[in-house]
């Protein structure tokens, strides 16, 4: 039987929620002591590696672009297909 219909069967008011109380709205949970890494190093951290992986993406356009369009039309090699 669950906690609920237990509690209505004993004719006991339905249990009180307790709001979360350790990590408050808007607020990180607190960094621990063996972490030199504070404040808000998770965003930065997320922001890094999304601008590093746009420039990846970016890199990987230009080296397509130079093998499959640029190399060829300047004589460097000559495509397998075609």
């Amino acid at each position: 039987m669950g906690e609920a219909k237990r509690r209505s069967a004993q004719g006991l008011p339905p249990r009180q929620v307790k709001a979360n109380t350790s990590i408050k709205a808007g607020k990180s949970a607190p960094t621990p002591w063996w972490n030199p890494a504070g404040g808000n190093t998770g965003e930065r951290f997320v922001a890094l590696t999304t601008r590093g992986a746009w420039i990846g993406i970016g890199a990987l356009v230009v080296f397509w672009i130079t093998v499959r369009f640029i190399g060829p039309a300047l004589g460097w090699w000559t495509l397998a297909d075609g």
